[in-house]
């Protein structure tokens, strides 16, 4: 077993070489705080791991370390996973407290999703609204609407009341269909403040004509307020018209990393996912619901505002290729790929032509 355990020294310089090293937290959820900070490996709980391996490291042969809370279930796991065939598999020799320990831990490959986003809103000084304005705005019967940008499940669980959910990706292509007028003011919340910083600067990033900020701390200072949450989904996005396709298709074209992204094409793409010597991810950033309609065998859904944010919940795979999958709009796919640019993956994307009728059954069997 002493060659499938590696040390945290060893495990440093292979974070360094620049090739490709995929890296699983297989603590449990509850113990990965953060997400696996702070080494951001993605997280699949040791339980998970020889079901759901495939999907996080699509190739076999890449070199992969497993690390634990410092209780051998990585070690344990790695046996098994050679027994399947799986040949380059590692676990890292006391886990998290041993890597915490060595003195190596500054090396990472993500950045929490809040210090991304301020790092955002530092550099583009993005207009905010606090929770009290927002309120007084309402009570003077301003024009005003607020989007909430998390999952619907999220959005579900509670939201600030009168909120319309429509998570990070699908802004674009729904904005339209949801915002009355050009002269609305657009307030873009979540549960704190990393998706409602990038939702509102992917509105400006596209110049939409209505003004637009975020809501500060969201749906946790309104409940500072001692005001009561929404829960439930009375209000979210439906099938997105030709009108709002067309505004979409428009305004993603005005990011500064417009033409930036390959296109490629389905034959490329399975050529890529099968190559023995390269990693390639192939990520659906449509809804789950348009995913669990129709979609390309091979691919996996990742949901398109998720994945904006915190690209490590995904892709395990230090060094891959990543092919953004949309349908032949591409309004998601651009809007993912302008902000997942910022943590250098070589990003291509991939139009598909997905039965709209699919996909619009899909979105009303969701609502």
């Amino acid at each position: 077993m002493s060659d499938r355990i590696i040390d945290s020294q060893t495990f440093a310089r292979w974070l360094d070489d620049g090739a490709e090293l995929a890296v699983l937290d297989v603590r449990a959820k509850e113990e990965a705080t953060g997400y696996g900070q702070p080494l951001f490996g993605t997280n699949l709980p040791a339980d998970r791991v020889l079901e759901q391996i495939d999907r996080a490291v699509p190739r076999r042969q890449v070199r992969t370390v497993l690390v634990d809370a410092g209780d051998g279930r990585g070690a344990e796991l790695a046996a098994a996973l050679h027994a399947r065939s799986w040949p380059n598999v590692h676990a890292l020799k006391g886990g998290f407290p041993a890597w915490i320990a060595s003195g190596y831990a500054t090396r990472s490959f993500d950045i929490p999703g809040r210090d991304f986003s301020f790092a955002v809103q530092r550099e583009r000084n993005t207009p905010v609204v606090t929770v009290q304005q927002l309120r007084a705005s309402r009570e003077k019967g301003e024009d005003v609407l607020v989007i909430d940008t998390r999952t619907v499940p999220e959005y579900t669980r509670n939201h600030v009341p009168g909120a319309v959910s429509i998570p990070g990706a699908e802004l674009l292509l729904r904005f339209t269909d949801i915002v009355p007028s050009s002269r609305t003011q657009v307030i873009v919340s979540c549960a704190g403040l990393p998706r409602a910083i990038l939702g509102a600067q992917t509105l400006i990033d596209a110049g939409v004509p209505n003004p637009v900020a975020y809501l500060e701390d969201g749906t946790a200072a309104w409940r500072r307020a001692g005001w009561e949450l929404e829960e439930g989904l009375p209000s979210r996005y439906g099938p997105a018209t030709d009108r709002s396709r067309e505004f979409g298709r428009d305004h993603v074209a005005r990011f500064s990393t417009a033409g930036r992204f390959p296109e490629i094409d389905l034959a490329t793409a399975r050529a890529w996912a099968s190559d023995p010597d390269r990693t390639t991810y192939l990520l659906d950033v449509r809804t789950p619901e348009e995913f669990a309609a129709e979609k390309i065998p091979g691919s996996s859904s990742s949901e398109g505002g998720q994945l904006l944010g915190l690209s490590s919940r995904t892709i395990a795979t230090r060094g891959a290729r990543v092919v953004l999958i949309d349908d032949t709009d591409c309004i998601r796919a651009r809007t993912v790929a302008h902000w997942l640019s910022r943590r250098k993956f070589e990003i291509a994307i991939l139009r598909h032509p997905f039965a709209r009728a699919g996909a619009q059954k899909g979105a009303e069997a969701a609502a």
